[in-house]
């Protein structure tokens, strides 16, 4: 029997460059064996929805074409369910964190090729509450620039729109009083943000949790405590090259379980998108899903892929 796939697309992710090249998606993946059909996704969790009838119906593969918010819409439909397809993944969108950390390329072709020799790496899942989310969960002043960013804005200049974002915040930067409860940590404090990091990409930060791992079957926490406004500027710069792990102002830990709570109201922001409010109870999943990757045993050569 053919090996069936269900391509999941977002039609406006990135600069539009799906709707152009689906067609050829579409052939390259069929001529390999893989018998495709797709969904173009149609507004906010339509995603979701479209994974739930991808598991309902059995496909042997979900492909999730599209940016991070796409990719995270999929796995919340997913991560549920008893039966978990393969998830492959095609990277159209801004910034590609988790694709860039899985070292999935971002020239189609490549990616639909990886798709195609199936080699298949198992992936912790963060869960928060009822959500799951695949790479970063945060909270605090500056995560919530990622809802103010207009969808137009972002298609247009790409990550540049973050940044403009972030630099006109900054002056209204404030501390929060939050509680963090876990093993390892019995915390009451003024912070800046919390980022609870499942790989070490995010938000075109390289190095944000350098030893961030997503099949460690841990979450690597990091804890900004209060700071002025130079002292913040100069913790982003560090966290540029990767140095900003020992600065006094940081918390640094790895868990599996964390519960934040906090008396003001503080939005959590799960894989870019808009994950609820605290408190919330963090957790892992250890290999939860299977997800299509570059096989890190071999070269990018090897693996036919051009990063």
């Amino acid at each position: 029997m053919a090996t069936r796939a269900r391509l999941i697309y977002n039609p406006t992710s990135g600069r539009e460059e799906i709707k152009k090249k689906l067609p050829d998606i579409l052939q390259r993946l069929e001529r390999a064996g893989l018998e495709t059909s797709c969904h173009a996704t149609i507004g906010e969790g339509d995603g979701t929805l479209a994974a739930i009838d991808a598991i309902e119906r059995q496909f042997d593969i979900v492909i999730a074409a599209g940016g991070d918010g796409t990719l995270y819409e999929v796995i919340n439909g997913m991560a549920g369910k008893e039966y978990r397809p393969k998830l492959g993944i095609i990277p159209f969108g801004t910034t590609n964190d988790f694709a860039r950390a899985l070292g999935i390329p971002r020239n189609w072709e490549y990616a639909c090729d990886l798709i195609i020799q199936q080699h298949v790496r198992p992936i912790d899942v963060g869960r928060v509450n009822r959500k799951y989310f695949i790479n970063i969960a945060g909270g605090g002043s500056m995560t919530e620039l990622t809802y103010e960013v207009p969808s137009k804005m972002k298609t247009a200049i790409g990550q540049l729109a973050y940044y403009m974002k972030g630099l006109e915040k900054l002056p209204r930067l404030r501390p929060i009083e939050m509680s963090f409860r876990s093993e390892e940590i019995d915390l009451d404090a003024e912070v800046m943000l919390f980022l609870i990091a499942n790989s070490n990409s995010v938000g075109g930060f390289e190095r944000l949790a350098p030893d961030a791992s997503m099949s460690d079957g841990l979450l690597d926490v990091l804890i900004l405590k209060k700071c002025n406004l130079a002292e913040f500027i100069r913790i982003v710069s560090l966290a540029l090259r990767g140095e900003h792990i020992h600065d006094p102002h940081l918390i640094h830990f790895k868990t599996k379980e964390l519960r934040i709570s906090s008396p003001d109201y503080v939005q959590v922001n799960l894989d870019g998108e808009l994950g609820g409010t605290l408190p919330c109870e963090f957790s892992v999943l250890p290999s939860h899903l299977k997800i299509i990757a570059a096989d890190p045993g071999l070269s990018n050569l090897q693996n036919g892929v051009n990063l």
